[in-house]
């Protein structure tokens, strides 16, 4: 049986060619960001602990900039709408798996038609007094890292003998499921994580670079 492909594309400095929420918190520059952002890639702070405490950092008052900023300083890395296009006419579905936030993550990935129920997001509160996260992904059976946006309870709603998991991303947040997957894309930290637990991974600069390998792989199947 051949199986079904399925792509679970990360946001944040994979889409982005920035990291969104980091370049957030970097431009308001509340006292006390560096330490909590140095936790979370170290993972001695959960993504959900770490990522919670980086926007309480921030009024809720400051919705218009934290929003207006987000959206007009990403930029869509190059090749996203040809991997999009590639994935719809070879059958590949294709999620959008993001640690990141709603109000960015929507407005941005809005130009491109990709159903609402394929993009997968922490949400965001401003009726208090600090910006509060919500998150409506939470981690389910085995995984315990309170990752916040669980990309590994996503990706085992896809069984491994039904469907080649293939997983796209850059960070902390793609540890976990790169571990499940069939092909990791990687780039920046994910690189070094793979290289570092002996996983196999394709680097990417580029959704063309993404492209070309899905060809080759095509191509020996």
């Amino acid at each position: 049986m051949t199986k079904q492909r399925v792509i679970f594309c990360d946001f944040d400095g994979t889409i982005t060619e920035n990291d969104n929420i980091v370049a957030i918190i970097r431009h308001f520059n509340p006292p006390g960001w560096e330490a909590i952002v140095n936790s979370i890639v170290n993972q001695s702070k959960s993504i959900k602990q770490g990522v919670g405490e980086l926007f309480r950092l921030l009024p809720a008052s400051m919705k218009n900039e934290v929003v207006d900023y987000a959206i007009s300083n990403a930029r869509i890395r190059a090749g996203f709408a040809d991997l999009l296009r590639y994935s719809k006419d070879n059958d590949i579905q294709f999620y959008v798996t993001s640690g990141g936030i709603d109000f960015f993550v929507y407005p941005l990935l809005s130009p491109f038609g990709i159903p609402e129920d394929h993009i997968y997001c922490n949400g965001s509160d401003f009726s208090g007094d600090a910006i509060e996260i919500t998150w409506p992904h939470p981690c389910e059976g085995q995984c315990t890292t309170d990752c916040g946006m669980c990309k590994k309870t996503i990706i085992n709603r896809f069984p491994a003998d039904r469907f080649e998991r293939i997983l796209i991303g850059d960070s902390v947040t793609d540890f976990e499921g790169a571990k499940l997957v069939d092909v990791v894309f990687s780039r920046s930290h994910l690189t070094l994580k793979c290289a570092e637990l002996g996983l196999p991974y394709h680097e990417y600069e580029t959704f063309y670079d993404v492209i070309d390998q899905l060809k080759r792989q095509e191509a020996t199947t």
